[in-house]
């Protein structure tokens, strides 16, 4: 009788918890679709900052995220592969597999100061290039754990009846164990780019902000969360409200990211 009571018990806090967590998200996304629809206008995506738009700012967001997956994505896959069909069971692979997992939780503001004191103060300035550098530390742990627990549910039959076929251990890495684990590492990659698009604290230390159109990294670059921290601090109202719009529109791509995401693992299956 206990038991059932103790159960019921836990069954209705819990309940209790998800419905309170789901009604702040609900609250913050209400209130986000609400000001940022209203203030939102097509002239915003076909004018820079200084012209009171988000123009640049997008681009230069989707600039060093991409340039950041490049670099990322290659590093983070290698190393995952290392770790499951190279390193498995060694001393070295526990290491490599700790800091990763390490890095996962690290502060994305402390990342950035790391990024400051190595790319940015010796320069003398901010830059796009320390952007897109803190961007990816960030994506290659994630990408690292993710190649790493996909290639773990290969079964291991594959791999055997590759070596029984006389295949090479790289190509039987490359054209089997991870063909059959891409939909994993692919959704993996897609969550860890969706991660980076919304990052704001490692910007704000590395490659600031620009108000004009700008490809060049060497120099500050444009950065629609950045713009947005300092948009909202802003006193004028229309500065505000440009912050909603961006923040709305922020918002919609990381949510078509993750929903891009989890319909390749539903296509997949």
């Amino acid at each position: 009788m206990n038991r059932l009571l103790l159960n019921k018990l836990i069954l209705i806090l819990s309940t209790l918890s998800a419905v309170i967590g789901i009604s702040f998200l609900f609250w913050i996304l209400i209130t986000l679709s609400y000001k940022g629809i209203s203030a939102l206008s097509f002239s915003i995506f076909t004018h820079d900052l200084v012209e009171g738009g988000i123009r640049n700012l997008l681009v230069g967001q989707f600039t060093m995220a991409i340039l950041a997956s490049l670099i990322a994505v290659p590093i983070g896959m290698m190393a995952g592969i290392y770790l499951r069909e190279y390193g498995h069971g060694t001393k070295l692979a526990s290491i490599i597999r700790n800091l990763s997992d390490v890095m996962m939780s690290a502060p994305s503001i402390v990342i950035g100061v790391f990024v400051f004191a190595l790319f940015v103060a010796p320069f003398g300035g901010y830059n796009g290039w320390a952007g897109v550098i803190a961007l990816a530390i960030m994506m290659i742990p994630i990408i690292i754990s993710t190649t790493d627990n996909m290639l773990a549910l290969v079964p291991q039959e594959l791999r055997e009846a590759g070596m029984a076929l006389g295949g090479s251990k790289h190509k039987i890495v490359l054209q089997i164990v991870v063909r059959a684990a891409k939909v994993g590492i692919t959704t993996g990659i897609l969550l860890s780019f969706a991660r980076i698009i919304g990052e704001t604290a490692p910007l704000l230390f590395t490659s600031a902000n620009n108000q004009f159109f700008s490809m060049d990294l060497t120099e500050q670059f444009p950065s629609l969360t950045v713009s947005i921290y300092n948009l909202a601090t802003y006193p004028d109202e229309s500065s505000r409200d440009l912050a909603w719009s961006a923040a709305f529109v922020l918002t919609v791509i990381v949510l078509c990211i993750n929903l891009l995401g989890r319909f390749v693992i539903r296509n997949k299956k």
